[in-house]
C-alpha cells in the first residue's frame, strides 16, 4: 500500500498517527528522559498497537509522574496497586513494575555516563540512515537493536527484546526507517518535534 503523499504508509490515516509520523518518530532524540520516557512506552506497547500507546500517552505521562525517573526510582508496592486501578494507562503489573525497576536502571547509568550517550553509543553516536524502498527493507530486528536490548536487560530493563528495541531505536531517531520517498525523511532539525504535540 502506497500513501498518495508520499508517506510511510504504516501510519495509516489516523489524525494522530499521522502527526506522530510527520513531527516526532524517528526524529533525532537526545534528552535523556524523553528517551527513558519513549524507552518505557515502547515496553508497554508490547502486544499492542503503537497507536493504543499513543492515545493514552498523556494518561502515562500524568501516573508516571512525567516519566521521570528520580521521582519513579523511589516508588513501591503502593505506587503500583495504585497504577494498576488506573484506567488511563495499560494495567499491567510486570510492565508498572519493569517502568519503576527501569527508572533506577536510569539513575545508574546517568550517573555513569549518560543514558543519551549510553544509548547513541549502539550506532556510534549517529543515525544510521537506512533509506529503505519499501516496508519489507525494514527489518523487525538489527544487530545493533540485538546489542541494545542485551544490555538493556544487563542492567534491569525489562520488555526491551530486539524487536521492541529496533522500534525504540526508530522512533527516537537513531535509525532513520522513513521510506526513501516520504516527505518526513529529510526535514530539518528544528521541524517542531514532540513539544508541540
Amino acid at each position: 500500500m502506497t500513501d498518495p503523499d508520499g508517506r510511510c504508509p504504516w501510519c495509516g490515516t489516523d489524525p494522530l498517527y499521522v502527526q506522530y509520523h510527520d513531527t516526532e518518530w524517528g526524529r533525532p532524540e537526545r534528552d535523556p528522559k524523553r528517551l527513558f520516557e519513549l524507552l518505557m512506552l515502547e515496553g508497554f506497547q508490547a502486544g499492542l498497537s503503537w497507536l493504543t500507546i499513543l492515545r493514552r500517552r498523556e494518561g502515562f505521562r500524568r501516573a508516571f509522574a512525567g516519566f521521570d525517573p528520580e521521582t519513579l526510582a523511589t516508588w513501591g508496592e503502593a505506587k503500583v496497586t495504585r497504577l494498576l486501578a488506573d484506567p488511563g494507562i495499560i494495567r499491567h503489573r510486570g510492565k508498572i513494575e519493569g517502568t519503576l525497576r527501569g527508572a533506577r536502571a536510569w539513575l545508574e547509568i546517568e550517573a555513569e555516563m549518560g543514558f543519551s550517550t549510553f544509548l547513541w553509543g549502539f550506532v556510534d553516536g549517529e543515525t544510521l540512515d537506512n533509506r529503505p524502498m519499501t516496508m519489507a527493507d525494514i527489518p523487525a530486528q538489527t544487530v545493533q537493536s540485538a546489542a541494545l536490548s542485551k544490555a538493556l536487560k544487563a542492567r534491569g530493563f525489562a520488555f526491551v527484546g530486539p524487536t521492541i528495541s529496533y522500534a525504540f531505536l526508530q522512533a527516537a531517531g537513531l535509525v532513520n526507517d522513513h521510506l526513501a520517498l516520504c516527505p518526513a525523511r529529510n526535514r530539518p532539525l528544528d521541524f517542531p518535534g514532540p513539544a508541540a504535540i
